[in-house]
């Protein structure tokens, strides 16, 4: 028999053992990525995320679209305005500019008001109104539940209101139409109530930054906007950012990749003493967006005291809308200017940055930024479907531009460009009036493509946010995450693991102290004037052992005429739960509910009985802390009341 020496030919002991070992390595290699990386979270994000932004987006391409041709449709070619637009949005069907009939500037709009309103009532009577705000009470106050029907017939309604004249903003559709998708998805594929409410943030953020090509502001604009403080709710950041930047990949490959507004010039910050005029701009957009808010909702709480059906009250908004178009251009002395009051509205923003406010006159700017305001407030005040952002846009940047052109004439070296103030003057009046100054910085330079003038827009967005941090034109803003049913399970665990039982145990209750010798009669006559159901039984002051009063009730019931009296020692559980003064308040909730009791008894360090312990003295300081912290977070809307809304997480005062 021959034997194969080692490294002759046909020996692969050697090669098979370092397979081996490489094998080995590998999958030591392996188990290490997979321990240092969370692939399967990373995947299930990009999977979620993407598949929201791919909805939004195309359902922006689609908003888009129908809205363009119905705008052209009716207010160019049939009533004959000739209305302007920004110049990154080529028109997807062209429209020749019809002769102009005056009738009809009043007649659209009032027709579109209550097609539109005929639509919502029949079919989703909750996708009326300004769809950001609607979002954001489902993310509060409704776990992330949107009804799948709320999104197509938002596009609808919003569609026909912008199309036929009513003034708003393309943001609060889309934001729901997104929003809703990302509910659809979480609901049907059984995710929790926490990532439903995610995806429904994240739709957001895919909405905004893909109708605005603004990818970057629309993922920082969905978690900055539920709260009406400077709190961001930093766990929707992630998923709102990839579902922003699908949904902004997949609008600007049918719409094009540049940005809103063109024509921008190259302006800079590089004179300190602009932030004089820059200051009182930022006065001047908090006023007027305090005045916008108190407008908007005294407006919309009178038309809802209405008592007529809602398609009649969104008519009559269209028809007001109508009148004050058509009245402004006769006081104006016919300036076709004053007709970017309906609709979007987009115009003479654009004109304004690219002739940089030369082409437009002081007077029309201040006319336009009012009554963009009265327009607004009739048409989705009363009803109508459309949002808020855009409206924003326009009053920011013709109040912006009118400051700059007085700054420009009074000091000519100081402010020698007007352009800028209708860019800062944007974000500043957005940020004061949405209380959302980190994202709205961000939008106006992705909108315009300049990121030079970000110095005086965090100036003026800064100073405008504190200006107007008590009021918001989201309704439904929180005032912090205290204040936020969703958080409720967060403040509780944190109030349970920090707050001792000797806090919250109510010392002067009396209860019953019983012995073991004690029949049950006697145990019964001195247990009766209480309402304890937890009675501790001790010998001198030591504790023997605890039982309940279902167990005395059924020992009396179970008792035989005749036979030896039941004693306490006969129930007595010698072994019960019991906590101290020391003892955190997590640690009673876990003893509480692990034996499934109510009550649990309090002991010193002697084991001596000193008080009991209930889930309603829990409950009770939990409400109370609650409380105590909400009261000193404020209230955005005091005047509007408190209800309560179940959740899955408890039941909160929503302010």
């Amino acid at each position: 028999m021959t034997r194969r020496l080692p490294g002759r030919r046909g020996d692969h002991g050697p090669r098979r053992a370092s397979t081996r070992t490489r094998a080995t390595r590998t999958r030591g290699l392996l188990t290490s990525l997979a321990r240092g990386f969370d692939i399967g979270v990373a995947g299930k994000w990009l999977i979620l995320g993407s598949l929201v932004g791919v909805v939004a987006g195309l359902g922006a391409i689609a908003f888009q679209a129908l809205l363009q041709i119905a705008s052209g449709a009716l207010l160019e070619n049939l009533a004959g305005l000739g209305l302007g637009r920004p110049g990154g949005e080529p028109p997807v069907v062209a429209f020749t500019t019809g002769p102009f009939r005056p009738w009809l500037v009043v007649l659209l709009p009032a027709l579109g008001g209550l097609v539109s309103g005929l639509i919502v009532r029949w079919f989703a009577p909750e996708a009326g109104g300004h769809g950001t705000d609607a979002a954001i009470r489902a993310y509060h106050h409704e776990l992330g539940r949107i009804h799948w029907r709320v999104p197509l017939v938002k596009l609808v309604a919003s569609v026909l209101t912008l199309g036929s004249g009513g003034s708003g903003g393309r943001e609060g559709p889309i934001a729901q139409i997104g929003a809703g998708f990302g509910s659809f998805v979480a609901t049907r594929l059984g995710l929790s109530t926490r990532t439903r409410r995610w995806l429904l943030a994240a739709g957001i953020g895919a909405g905004v930054g893909s109708i605005f090509r603004a990818p970057l502001a629309g993922a920082v604009f969905a978690a900055e906007v539920l709260y009406a403080s400077t709190e961001v709710e930093t766990e929707v950041l992630l998923p709102a950012t990839v579902a922003s930047i699908v949904a902004y990949s997949v609008f600007a490959a049918r719409f094009g990749w540049g940005h809103m507004f063109t024509g921008v010039g190259d302006y800079d910050f590089s004179r300190p003493i602009e932030l004089v005029p820059y200051l009182v701009l930022a006065l001047i957009v908090a006023a007027a967006a305090w005045v916008f808010v108190r407008t908007f909702y005294g407006v919309r709480n009178r038309v809802a005291r209405l008592r007529l059906a809602q398609p009649l009250k969104t008519t009559l908004g269209g028809l007001a809308t109508g009148l004050v178009a058509l009245g402004l251009y006769y006081a104006m002395g016919r300036d076709a200017g004053v007709f970017d009051v309906l609709s979007a509205g987009y115009g003479i923003v654009q004109e304004t940055l690219e002739s940089d406010g030369t082409s437009v006159g002081l007077a029309l700017l201040l006319v336009v930024a009012a009554g963009k305001i009265v327009t607004t407030t009739f048409s989705i005040g009363s009803g109508g479907s459309a949002g808020v952002f855009g409206p924003s846009m326009v009053i920011g940047a013709t109040l912006g531009a009118a400051v700059g052109k007085v700054f420009h004439g009074i000091a000519p070296d100081m402010v020698p460009h007007v352009a800028p103030f209708a860019i800062v003057g944007m974000a500043g009046f957005f940020a004061a009036a949405a209380n959302t100054p980190i994202s709205t910085v961000i939008m106006v330079s992705e909108l315009t493509g300049n990121y030079k003038l970000l110095v005086p827009a965090m100036w003026v967005c800064a100073l405008a946010f504190l200006a107007g941090g008590r009021w918001s034109i989201f309704h439904n803003q929180v005032q912090s995450r205290v204040a936020s049913p969703v958080h409720f399970g967060e403040q509780a665990r944190h109030m349970f693991s920090t707050t001792t039982v000797g806090e919250i145990v109510k010392k002067d209750r009396r209860f019953a102290l019983l012995t073991p010798s004690m029949t049950l009669g006697e145990a019964l006559a001195a247990t009766g004037g209480t309402r304890q159901r937890l009675f501790p039984v001790v010998e001198g002051s030591r504790l023997v052992g605890t039982f309940h009063q279902d167990d005395l009730l059924g020992a009396l019931q179970d008792s035989r005429p005749g036979a030896a009296p039941l004693r306490v020692s006969d129930l007595v559980a010698p072994r019960p739960p019991i906590v101290r003064f020391h003892d955190s308040v997590s640690v009673a909730q876990r003893l509480l509910r692990t034996h499934h009791v109510d009550e649990i008894l309090v002991v010193d360090a002697h084991r001596t009985p000193v008080g009991i312990l209930t889930n309603a003295d829990i409950l009770l300081a939990f409400t109370r802390t609650l409380s105590q912290r909400q009261a000193t977070e404020g209230e955005v809307f005091p005047d509007t009341g408190t209800e309560t809304e179940d959740t899955r997480d408890g039941a909160e005062p929503r302010t």
